[in-house]
C-alpha cells in the first residue's frame, strides 16, 4: 500500500473547518490597516498631508524635510498597531513579491535603543539587486539597485511589519519591476486620454485607468498536493487519469460553497478588508475544487498591488486552513483551467467613464471616440498583446475549452456592430445639418438603449466589450496584472495621440467643426479596424482559417509570442509614450525567455523523476504480483494454465509495453534537454525546450495514465484526480 497517498487521504478525511469568527461590518474593517488618507488625515500635519495628496494626484516630489514628517507619522501609526518592522515591498520580475525586513529598532549607545524611521528609509533603500531578474541590464557582480516610494499606493501593515509599495530600478535608472513602467503606461494614458476628452469637456484633468480582476484559483488539501511531488514543485499534475467525474455534469459552477472552501474564503476576506482590498465577489468556478475571487474596480496602480498582495495572502490564509491555493493556468488536465479577466476602463476626474454612453449625442460621441480607438489599438497591436498573456503555464489554458484562443480579436456585439457599419457610411467632410441631425439622434443618439439589451457575452473572445469597459479574458490566473496593463495602457496612450493630430488637422487645414471631425477620423478607424473584430466561435477551426486570411497572429506557444518584443515597431511606441526604453524592452525578453525554459526544464525533471522513481517500479511491484499469481495457476493446472491466466499475462504485456515506453521517451527526453541546456542564446534555448524537448511530455503522460488504470490501487503512488479534485 502507499503509505503517503493514503496516510494523505486519512488526514484529508479527518479535516474539520476551522470556523471564523467574523461580527465586525466589513465597512468597519475596511483599511484598518492601511495607511489611507483617513489615518494620514489624524497623523500627519496639514502641510504633510498636502505633501503626500500633492504627489498622488499630480506626480509632485516630496521634499526631504516633509518626508521626514510623513516617515514619523507612518511609524507612530504602525506602532501603535504594534509594528516591530518595515519592508520595502516590491514586485521583481519574478512573478512574485519581494520584501525585506528592517526593525525600527537601533542603538543610541551600548545600554540605550531607540525606534527609529525618517524619511531617507522611507523614499529609498538599497536592496541587492545582483540576484534578481535583470535580463543583462547589469553585470552579476554589481549588486547596486534601489527601491523607492510610490505615495499613490498606501502602505499597509501586515502581521507585525510596515510594508512600503516601491519601484524598484538599476543603479542607472532601468525598472528591473512592474510597477516602474505600469507608472509610465499609467501616465501616459492619463496625459493623452485627458487631451481628448477636452474635447467634450473642459473641465477634464485627469484620467485614470481603471482595473477590475477577476481572479480565479483551486484549492487542493495540502496533505494530499505534499503526495504529489509534481503540484509540489510545479504547481501542476505532470500526469493523472482524468477521473470519472470531472465537470460534465456542470454542478459545480455556482453551486453551493463547501464548509472547508468558504470558511477559508471568510477568512481571506477579512484579511483582505483589513488591507483595503474590496473584494466583492466569491464563487464555485466551472471545475471541482475551483472557486473565484473578484473586487470592486480601483485605480489601475493600485488594483495590480492589491491583485499581488492577494495572491501571497492566499497562500498564507490557505496554511490555516490546511489547504494549498494551486494559481497554474492548467493544473488539472481534462477540467477548466484558472484565468484572471483584467476589466479596465477610463474614468475622468470629473467622474465620467469614458467607456459608457451618457444621455446627449455629445456624450455619447465621447463614447464612440475612446471606444473606437481602443479597438484600433489592438487592431495595430494585436501580436503585442498577445505577448502580454505568454507564459510556460498560460500555454496549457489558451485555446481549451475555458479560455480564448491564442488569437487576438474584439468582440463588441451584433448591436455595436450595426452602430459602426453605419458610422463608416457617414459622409467624408463636411455634413450637411440634416446629416448631422440624422446621425446624432438615429444612430450615436440610440446608443444608451443599444447598451441596455447589449447583455450577452462572448466567452470565447480574449478581448470583449462589456456594456461599459473592455474585459482582457486571456490574462492567465498566476500572472501580475502589470503586464498586460503596461501594454493595454501604452498603445492606448499612442492610439489616442494620434487620433488628436488627426482632428486637430482636419480642423485647422479643412476648417472642418471639431465634431464634424471627429466623425470623419473616425469613420476612417472603423473601416482599417475591420480584421479585428470578430463576434463567433474562437474555439471553432473556421475561425482559425479566417483569422489566417485576416492576416492576423497566432502565436500558440511563449517563444512565438515574445519575439514581438523584440520588433521595431514595439520599441518604437513604448519609447515614444516613455514606459520602457530598448534596453528595458531587450532585459524584459530575455528575462521571459529565460523564465519559460527553466519552466520547461523543471517540469521535464520533475516527470522524470515521478516516471522512474515513483511510476515504473510501482508497476513493476505489481506485475511482480501478476506473475507470482500466473505461477502458482501454473502449479495448479499445470499445461491448461494459459487458459486460466490469460487475462493476467495479457496485463503483464501490457504494463511491460508502457514500462518501455515511458523508459524510452524519458531517455529521449533528457537527451534533447541537454542539448537545449548546450546552447547559449537564450531565444533559441526557448525554442528548443518548446519544440524538442516538451513534445515528450504528453508521450511519458500518456503511458504513465494506462499504467494508472492497470495497476492496482492500493499500490498507486500519487493521489489520484478522483482524491485531489473532489476530497472535502
Amino acid at each position: 500500500m502507499s503509505t503517503l497517498r493514503f496516510d494523505a487521504l486519512k488526514k484529508t478525511m479527518e479535516r474539520t473547518p476551522i470556523t471564523i469568527v467574523d461580527n465586525e461590518k466589513r465597512s468597519a474593517l475596511f483599511g484598518v490597516n492601511v495607511f489611507n488618507e483617513q489615518a494620514m488625515r489624524q497623523y500627519l500635519t496639514g502641510d504633510a498631508f498636502t505633501s503626500v495628496q500633492d504627489a498622488i494626484v499630480n506626480g509632485a516630489k516630496i521634499k526631504r524635510g516633509v518626508a521626514d514628517q510623513i516617515a514619523a507619522a507612518m511609524k507612530d501609526w504602525a506602532m501603535s498597531k504594534g509594528v516591530t518592522h518595515y519592508t520595502h515591498w516590491f514586485q521583481p520580475l519574478t512573478g512574485a513579491t519581494a520584501e525585506k525586513h528592517d526593525a525600527f529598532f537601533e542603538l543610541l549607545n551600548s545600554n540605550q535603543g531607540i525606534e527609529r524611521f525618517d524619511g531617507g528609509q522611507l523614499v529609498q533603500q538599497e536592496p541587492d539587486a545582483s540576484s534578481f531578474p535583470h535580463g543583462g541590464i547589469r553585470n552579476t557582480f554589481e549588486a547596486r539597485g534601489y527601491t523607492a516610494w510610490d505615495p499613490s499606493s498606501p502602505s499597509f501593515i501586515y502581521g507585525t511589519t510596515l510594508c512600503i509599495p516601491t519601484v524598484f530600478v538599476s543603479y542607472t535608472g532601468e525598472a528591473l519591476d512592474y510597477k516602474t513602467p505600469l507608472l509610465r503606461a499609467l501616465n501616459a494614458v492619463d496625459e493623452a486620454a485627458s487631451d481628448v476628452a477636452k474635447y467634450f469637456d473642459k473641465n477634464v484633468r485627469k484620467v485614470n485607468a481603471s482595473l477590475g480582476w477577476e481572479q480565479e484559483y483551486f484549492l487542493v488539501d495540502e496533505a494530499l498536493v505534499a503526495a504529489r511531488p509534481d503540484l509540489m514543485m510545479t504547481g501542476r499534475t505532470l500526469l493523472g487519469h482524468t477521473s470519472a467525474k470531472g465537470q460534465q455534469l456542470d454542478d459545480h459552477y455556482f453551486g453551493s460553497i463547501p464548509t472547508r472552501a468558504l470558511e477559508f474564503m471568510r477568512d481571506l476576506e477579512k484579511e483582505c478588508m483589513l488591507l483595503g482590498i474590496p473584494v466583492k465577489t466569491r464563487h464555485n468556478e466551472v471545475a471541482p475544487n475551483q472557486f473565484e475571487l473578484a473586487p470592486i474596480y480601483e485605480e489601475a496602480n493600485l488594483a495590480v498591488d492589491h491583485n499581488s498582495l492577494v495572491m501571497d495572502l492566499m497562500g498564507k490564509v490557505a496554511q490555516r486552513h490546511h489547504f494549498k491555493v494551486l494559481l497554474h493556468e492548467k493544473p488539472f488536465k481534462g477540467v477548466n483551467g484558472s484565468g484572471k479577466h483584467n476589466n479596465w476602463s477610463l474614468t475622468t476626474d470629473t467622474g465620467v467613464n469614458l467607456l459608457s454612453p451618457g444621455k446627449t449625442p455629445m456624450s455619447n460621441l465621447q463614447f464612440l471616440t475612446f471606444f473606437v480607438n481602443t479597438i484600433k489599438a489592438i487592431q495595430e497591436y494585436e501580436e503585442l498583446m498577445r505577448s502580454g498573456i505568454a507564459s510556460a503555464s498560460n500555454d496549457h489554458r489558451l485555446g481549451a475549452n475555458e479560455a480564448p484562443p491564442a488569437i487576438m480579436s474584439v468582440f463588441i456585439g451584433a448591436q455595436l456592430s450595426k452602430v459602426l457599419k453605419e458610422l463608416e457610411g457617414v459622409t467624408a467632410g463636411k455634413l450637411s445639418p440634416e446629416e448631422k441631425t440624422d446621425l446624432k439622434l438615429n444612430v450615436v443618439g440610440k446608443i444608451p438603449e443599444i447598451l441596455l439589451d447589449n447583455t450577452d457575452r462572448n466567452r470565447t473572445s480574449p478581448f470583449a466589450f462589456t456594456g461599459n469597459k473592455f474585459e482582457f479574458r486571456a490574462v492567465g490566473s498566476k500572472s501580475n496584472c502589470a503586464k498586460p496593463m503596461i501594454i493595454l495602457n501604452t498603445i492606448v496612450a499612442k492610439q489616442l495621440k494620434d487620433f488628436k493630430v488627426e482632428v486637430d488637422k482636419l480642423v485647422d487645414k479643412k476648417s472642418l467643426k471639431k465634431d464634424e471631425a471627429i466623425f470623419n477620423v473616425l469613420r476612417e478607424y472603423i473601416k482599417g479596424s475591420k480584421r479585428i473584430l470578430f463576434d463567433g466561435n474562437g474555439y471553432d477551426e473556421v475561425w482559425e482559417k479566417e483569422a489566417k486570411k485576416r492576416k492576423l497572429s497566432n502565436n500558440k506557444t511563449t517563444p512565438e509570442a515574445l519575439k514581438i518584443q523584440l520588433d521595431k515597431s514595439t520599441i518604437d511606441v513604448f519609447e515614444k509614450m516613455q514606459v520602457m526604453n530598448k534596453v528595458e524592452l531587450e532585459a524584459r525578453y530575455e528575462i521571459e525567455v529565460e523564465e519559460y525554459s527553466k519552466r520547461i526544464q523543471i517540469e521535464g525533471r520533475v516527470l522524470g523523476d515521478v516516471a522512474r522513481n515513483h511510476i515504473i517500479p510501482t508497476a513493476i511491484k505489481y506485475q511482480n504480483l501478476l506473475i507470482d499469481n500466473v505461477k502458482g495457476l501454473k502449479d495448479i493446472y499445470g499445461t491448461s494454465f494459459k487458459k486460466m491466466a490469460s487475462e493476467q499475462m495479457e496485463l503483464i504485456e501490457q504494463i511491460s509495453t508502457h514500462i518501455e515506453k515511458i523508459n524510452a521517451s524519458v531517455t529521449q527526453m533528457t537527451e534533447e534537454r541537454k542539448k537545449a541546456n548546450a546552447l547559449d542564446d537564450a531565444t533559441k534555448k526557448a525554442d528548443s525546450y518548446c519544440n524538442s524537448v516538451k513534445p515528450f511530455f504528453e508521450e511519458i503522460r500518456y503511458h504513465c495514465d494506462k499504467l494508472e488504470l492497470l495497476v492496482d490501487d492500493e499500490l498507486w503512488p500519487l493521489a489520484k484526480y478522483r482524491e485531489l479534485l473532489f476530497t472535502r
